[in-house]
């Protein structure tokens, strides 16, 4: 049931513009990849498309937890990124992971990789999940 509830973050509109792909979900923690295209930036990758990417990765292993049933609602609170190396021309593959999960509020972390293993941001995200 958890890679369902990731499949689905990831196959949301907004995801799927961004072109969002899921290679991994279990529970509390998904990796997705963002291929690259110029669109996302031609001389760098815009710090917009990276931040997006982190949502939906964290979003994925939020979701990613048998407890939660069709009605559960959602919203992203808050996440501070850390931009820690220029991602050029490359795939971005965004790892994450639950790092706590409450009654109705969950930690989580995000780090995103270059093609090459090489950081390129580490998050820290907040969101309501109700059950």
């Amino acid at each position: 049931m958890s890679f369902d509830h990731a499949q689905a973050v990831v196959n949301d509109g907004f995801s799927s513009v961004l072109g969002v792909q899921l290679m991994h979900s279990a529970q509390d923690q998904a990796t997705v990849r963002l291929p690259y295209r110029e669109a996302l930036g031609v001389a760098r990758i815009h710090g917009g498309a990276i931040s997006a990417l982190i949502d939906v990765a964290a979003t994925a292993a939020f979701w990613s937890h048998p407890a939660l049933t069709e009605g559960a609602w959602d919203a992203t609170v808050d996440f501070t990124v850390h931009f820690l190396k220029l991602a050029v021309d490359t795939d971005l593959i965004a790892e994450a992971k639950v790092r706590r999960r409450g009654g109705s509020v969950c930690v989580g972390d995000v780090t995103v990789r270059n093609e090459d293993g090489e950081e390129v941001a580490a998050a820290r995200m907040t969101y309501r999940l109700t059950p």
